[in-house]
């Protein structure tokens, strides 16, 4: 074997049987083990149905290490990070496929501090010595314990937010049948006992390997339907949805309408300037203008950086910045770990719409009227370097800024574009948005994407 392919840029993704199975899950923990040197790992899976054998090969490669090892159970990705910070670990390993088909599985890998790791920060090296297959004989075997970390989870969860502050609302919650589920329930615990006015309609709730209502992915516009629907159906103040291993989370308003991620991290940026005028905030390049508006109007430090978490996580730590967003639904915490989380997001925001008195649909409809986006649009091409190129070179005299952070970004008077290509397949991706001027959102749209797809 010259080459593991189930090792993508910052995890391990892969086909079941073919790419990825408790052989290769075995070596990938002996690997680890090797390249870190820890003394203790923190593992869980999501609710996939090789997760727990996966799990348990990955636990055995660590143990015969000579490493102990800590088992968590089900849960989401973020309880992995939070685990290994709050128990002093030496690293974590979450076993998860999130939003891709049934028949794959994966694994997302952290050092002490929940540090991430990814290409050029140990996963090469992992693949390496998991590739070589050259490990040292069996000695003295590490331990396996059970350890239930969710209160304390939960408990650090709740310091985001002022449960005596929060006024009557009524939120559908939809887990996908993902690992969501069971943590809502304790966040609701947590909620009666403290008499926050909060109600819950809980969808597709319970975790389900067979993921009878399809791979929970609220990106996917065939299944944003279903949660603005019964927003609708409840008259629910607001909607939330999370993917399978729960990192994201994606928001509905009260008339059912899907928020794009994009304005939620205006919204975030927000909630913490409220209480740290002056800390820096981390954003990426894809859509800004309404980004900096807000941290600007509250006296804020506002920071790009290239898309993708450990990019972002590593920014966070060298500005020290109290939170970082992306478009795609990943929300990063200085107090979590500088960790993405799709819980302390929506909690972030129905306390917001708690102190302010105000809507969700009230806090975003200005942003989305002044910043209009027509959301991220993916086109398969040819030769994505050779697309965007030419789209450069048709747009590049008549831009007054322009950007290479990730992929390229060019500023007009009233509009802006990025262009950026999938790091995985021949695919470009564009974002654009304009100055409160619908048509020309429109017609600059239509015309980029006409040049990208020649």
């Amino acid at each position: 074997m010259t080459t593991l392919t189930c090792f993508k840029a910052y995890d391990i993704r892969g086909q079941l049987g073919t790419e990825l199975n408790e052989d290769i899950a075995y070596r990938v923990g002996r690997a680890f083990a090797a390249y870190l040197a820890p003394k203790t790992v923190v593992v869980g899976g999501d609710v996939r149905e090789t997760s727990e054998t996966l799990k348990l090969a990955f636990a055995q490669g660590v143990m015969d290490s000579g490493v102990d090892v800590i088992d968590i159970g089900m849960c989401g990705t973020e309880e992995i990070y939070f685990a290994t910070s709050h128990l002093q670990a030496d690293g974590g390993c979450m076993v998860t496929a999130s939003h891709n088909p049934i028949d794959y599985n994966g694994m997302k890998m952290v050092r002490a501090l929940s540090k991430p790791i990814s290409g050029d920060t140990g996963l090469n090296v992992i693949h390496d010595l998991a590739v070589a297959n050259d490990f040292p004989a069996i000695t003295n075997k590490g331990t396996l314990r059970y350890v239930d970390n969710s209160q304390a989870y939960i408990d650090h969860l709740m310091t985001y937010i002022d449960l005596s502050a929060l006024t009557p609302l009524t939120l559908v919650v939809n887990a996908g049948n993902g690992a969501a589920g069971p943590t809502v329930d304790r966040i609701e615990q947590a909620f009666i006992q403290a008499g926050a006015p909060i109600t819950f309609h809980k969808m597709h709730h319970e975790p389900d390997a067979t993921f009878p209502n399809g791979i929970p992915n609220p990106l996917l516009h065939d299944q944003q339907p279903v949660t603005g629907a019964a927003v609708v159906k409840h008259s629910a103040d607001m909607g939330i949805a999370w993917d399978g291993d729960f990192d994201r989370c994606f928001l509905w308003d009260a008339d059912g309408k899907f928020i794009e991620g994009y304005y939620v991290v205006g919204l975030l940026a927000e909630a913490f300037l409220q209480q740290q005028p002056d800390a820096s905030i981390i954003f990426d390049p894809r859509l800004t203008w309404n980004t900096e508006d807000i941290i600007r109007q509250y006296g804020g430090k506002a920071i790009q950086c290239k898309s993708g978490h450990a990019f972002i996580k590593e920014k966070m730590r060298a500005e020290d910045a109290v939170y970082g967003g992306e478009m795609s639904a990943h929300h990063y915490f200085k107090d979590f770990a500088y960790c993405d989380s799709g819980m302390i997001p929506w909690l972030l925001v129905i306390d917001l719409l708690s102190r302010k008195q105000t809507t969700l649909k009230d806090l975003t409809q200005a942003a989305i009227a002044r910043y209009p986006s027509p959301g991220e649009i993916n086109s398969k091409v040819k030769d994505a370097d050779t697309s965007i190129e030419r789209v450069y070179q048709a747009y590049k005299a008549e831009a007054i800024a322009e950007d290479f952070i990730d992929g390229i970004s060019l500023t007009f008077a009233d509009w802006r574009f990025n262009l950026r290509k999938s790091n995985t397949e021949p695919v470009v991706r564009l974002n654009l948005e304009t100055r409160a001027n619908d048509q020309l959102m429109q017609e600059k749209t239509d015309a980029i994407l006409a040049l990208l797809r020649q």
